[in-house]
């Protein structure tokens, strides 16, 4: 198993300086890769003799020109421009397999980092060595024991961090027997509402900053443009984007690993997030959620506590269908929170509602999966997917 811890290191002003100047080199041979890339296809569409380019043959052809056209080259580690037309190639894979878009340009500020092999590199205790660099101090210690694989080195507002892949052993999977199933429905009048009852409440951290956030924007555009001041203040919005983001990702990490410990089915729903948030009275607050990092979350750390997610059907209607008869509404706006039901009239919390609903279905999809009761989850696929669906309404998807 292949497992990354992101640590944040301490350089000083030389070791900042020469991080800068490898994730430069990095980006400027991604970037001539990608031009040379698409010059030589071109070439070879008009003319099938010519080759098409590849990866490696992009490689050799940077190497034996950039001592005499990029000497700066030379100044930081091989590893550089060499692992960032490597990542060109593998993203250019995905793209001709429909995994990824065509790859783009990548832009100073944005895209500030830079790859080493394990051969490169070392660590020792809360420090790294770095070539032509020497130890840089690390702010904790590498938290996964295994063999190192690689080190990706980049730059978040002006913190640098080292991210380590490790390879482990694969983590021990659960005993057999049965710990819950539970269903999840994702809001944003709340993170999530759990099947037992339980609310999660969202940090809501991009609400919570957006009146800093103001201020900090149209403190920036009022900045002469090159000037110094300019730069400080665009560092000061990208630490005050840095802090969301972190508190975004840490109420996520904090839910999913409670679900995955907790739980060995689990169901979720298939938002449309895409299609969610072209809704403009609830964008802000779908994207401050972060529905799509949850499930990314979600589906790795069940896969190693032996975990399985169900992804209940993009059109299963966990809102309207009545946990108690099973009497489907017609019609329920978004608006509505609390509903009773026609039939039975049984009065229904609307999240509450989805969220047992999914874990029926969860249920039932285990069941008709292995043929039992849903206990064995170390025989199943950690996710079942959702077939694929065309994009719905932002109505349909949150109902």
């Amino acid at each position: 198993m292949l497992m990354a811890h992101r640590i944040a290191l301490d350089p000083n002003n030389k070791q900042a300086t020469y991080f800068a100047k490898a994730a430069g080199t990095a980006r400027f041979a991604y970037n001539w890769a990608l031009a040379e890339w698409a010059r030589q296809y071109t070439a070879h569409l008009e003319d099938p003799s010519v080759p098409t380019p590849s990866q490696a043959a992009l490689r050799r052809q940077l190497n034996a020109m950039k001592r005499e056209e990029f000497p700066w080259m030379l100044e930081v580690t091989k590893n550089a421009p060499q692992m960032a037309i490597i990542q060109l190639g593998q993203a250019f894979k995905n793209f001709f397999a429909g995994r990824a878009k065509y790859p783009t340009f990548r832009k100073k500020g944005v895209d500030d980092s830079f790859t080493l092999t394990n051969d490169q590199f070392r660590v020792a205790g809360r420090r790294i060595h770095i070539p032509h660099l020497g130890w840089v101090r690390m702010r904790e210690d590498l938290r996964f024991s295994g063999k190192l694989m690689s080190a990706t080195i980049s730059r978040t507002a002006d913190r640098w961090f080292v991210s380590l892949a490790v390879e482990t052993e694969d983590a021990p999977r659960r005993p057999k027997e049965h710990l819950g199933t539970v269903g999840v429905d994702l809001g944003v009048l709340a993170l999530a509402t759990l099947s037992t009852g339980e609310r999660i409440p969202g940090p809501k951290a991009h609400r919570h900053q957006l009146g800093r956030l103001r201020r900090l924007s149209r403190s920036l555009s009022r900045k002469r443009k090159g000037s110094k001041n300019r730069a400080k203040a665009r560092a000061k919005l990208a630490r005050l984007h840095a802090r969301i983001a972190n508190i975004r990702l840490d109420s996520l990490h904090q839910l999913t690993s409670d679900l995955t410990r907790r739980f060995d089915v689990i169901g979720i729903e298939d938002l449309n997030v895409r299609g969610m948030v072209r809704n403009h009275h609830l964008s802000r607050s779908i994207a401050d959620m972060g529905f799509h990092e949850f499930r990314r979350q979600l589906a790795y750390k069940a896969e190693r506590r032996g975990a399985t997610v169900v992804v209940a059907d993009r059109f299963f209607p966990s809102s309207k269908l009545c946990s108690a008869c099973g009497v489907l509404q017609d019609d329920l706006p978004l608006a509505v929170r609390i509903w009773t039901c026609p039939a039975c009239n049984t009065t229904h919390d609307r999240d509450l509602n989805a969220a047992i609903n999914l874990a029926r279905y969860a249920v039932s999809s285990t069941v008709s999966a292995c043929g039992g009761d849903g206990s064995g989850s170390g025989y199943l696929p950690t996710v079942k997917p959702a077939p694929a669906k065309q994009e719905v309404s932002a109505k349909a998807t949150l109902g």
